[in-house]
């Protein structure tokens, strides 16, 4: 079986941490967010996952390459890369792996983080999809039902059809019918939401030509999209996960948990939390931190800092006069 992550979107909401670092490899308490979703279908999935497959942009190197085949490999999976050229919806970003599209397999898109609390079963389906009420279904795609069954898909409704947003993971039986249906939106260019290819209307294809659906369910959804709410889905995971918070060192400072420090990451004379993640190699000094991320060999000094997102290899020491600040940053006092 098959794994199947699009990953080849720019993440412009979460910039500037996007501009090196693609967003499911952004860190949520010390582990990426695309390795999370690889562990939980590890572990969630009767069935054994024995190929990762990333849909990646144009321009990611080698390095990220490279970070997914240790992911996978730690979960006894072999890698495999296919390239979305242009950005031109769901249906066409899992449609460019059209050479893995065979057999079965899981799609999943690396928005968000989710937790299933039980294993599930693949069984007595074409498609199983995932799905969780939410209050706002016209922000989503939603399954409609009549009695159990679902009986059509529906992209981001005008109208309130249904409540039952569908949370971007599938599991497909059959991936050359999938395939099949997205090469058909693609040929007579049916473009639906956004002016795009939406991965919706081919499975609303494969369920009004006979496909059966169902739909399980998932305990926790938790978005990674912008940067108040990878903010706020750190902080759950530090709530969900308070074993082994503490692997870098502590000294002189006072911690107000949940706080994760990293691995070689440094802690002092400083007040820390509560929900911050510090990740590996990141320095916090002579600080008050709450409510925030410091990405691995980032460096704090001499800051007072709320809801922040620090870089990658980034200094922050406003005690200095001078500033250095990347594309699409803001240096300011909060509002």
């Amino acid at each position: 079986m098959k794994l199947i992550i699009p990953m080849a979107g720019r993440g412009t909401r979460v910039r500037p941490h996007s501009h090196v670092t693609p967003k499911p490899l952004l860190s949520v308490r010390g582990t990426s967010i695309v390795e999370r979703i690889v562990d939980t279908f590890s572990e969630a999935i009767e069935a054994n996952i024995d190929t990762g497959v990333f849909v990646l942009g144009p321009d990611f190197g080698q390095e990220i390459r490279d970070d997914l085949t240790d992911i996978c490999e730690r979960n006894d999976m072999e890698a495999k890369f296919a390239i979305q050229n242009e950005a031109l919806g769901t249906a066409h970003a899992v449609g460019s792996a059209a050479e893995y599209l065979t057999g079965s397999g899981i799609v999943v898109f690396a928005d968000t983080l989710f937790g299933m609390s039980d294993t599930v079963s693949l069984e007595g389906a074409d498609v199983t999809m995932w799905v969780r009420e939410v209050d706002d279904p016209s922000r989503f795609g939603v399954a409609v039902r009549e009695g159990e069954q679902v009986v059509r898909l529906v992209e981001k409704p005008d109208e309130p059809i249904s409540n039952e947003a569908i949370i971007g993971i599938y599991h497909v039986d059959d991936l050359a019918w999938l395939h099949q249906e997205i090469e058909y939106l693609i040929e007579h260019n049916i473009r639906g939401k956004g002016d795009e290819y939406q991965l919706t209307d081919a499975f609303d294809r494969m369920l009004q030509d006979g496909a059966v659906f169902k739909t399980a369910s998932v305990d926790a959804w938790m978005d990674c999209g912008t940067i108040p709410s990878l903010l706020n889905t750190t902080r759950r995971m530090l709530e969900r996960e308070p074993d082994d918070n503490r692997q870098g060192t502590v000294t002189n400072s006072i911690i107000h948990e949940p706080v994760y420090i990293g691995p070689d990451a440094e802690v002092k004379n400083a007040v820390v939390g509560p929900n911050v993640s510090i990740e590996q190699g990141a320095t916090v000094d002579g600080s008050v931190v709450r409510d925030s991320i410091v990405f691995a060999e980032g460096a704090v000094s001499n800051a007072v800092l709320k809801d922040t997102l620090v870089g990658q290899h980034a200094t922050v020491d406003p005690g200095a006069t001078v500033l250095n600040v990347g594309d699409h940053s803001y240096v300011g006092p909060r509002s």
